[in-house]
């Protein structure tokens, strides 16, 4: 595992995929500005946890985060009526996980209005 290119893939995702600074990302973690410093610049490297949160709050495969890949997302398989799609095309993967983000908060809302009744 090459700390350098986790950190740089980290620092872009963070760049790209939000506004926040160093120390608003590490809070959202609960890690200090110094310790996602120390990941961005390749001193230090975050254990399996903090990578796989690190997956999830950008929406990537772990592979990617530790350039195991070249690719943010594997394929999307669609599964109806017993057979399998393979989403390769990356509008309709961004359309379809945009779909589920928004399914997962409706859902959660849901609950939270069950559990207030």
């Amino acid at each position: 595992m090459d700390k350098k290119e986790f950190g740089k893939r980290l620092r872009h995702l963070r760049k790209t995929q939000t506004s926040y600074t160093v120390k608003e990302f590490g809070s959202k973690f609960n890690l200090a500005e110094s310790t996602i410093s120390g990941y961005e610049n390749g001193a230090r490297m975050p254990d399996a946890s903090m990578i796989n949160k690190f997956a999830d709050f950008f929406e990537v495969d772990t592979d990617y985060l530790l350039c195991r890949s070249n690719e943010p997302r594997s394929k999307i398989n669609i599964a109806y009526d017993g057979g399998v799609v393979d989403v390769e095309d990356e509008e309709e993967r961004d359309y379809l996980m945009r779909q589920r983000e928004e399914f997962r908060k409706l859902k959660k809302r849901m609950q939270q209005r069950m559990h207030e009744s």
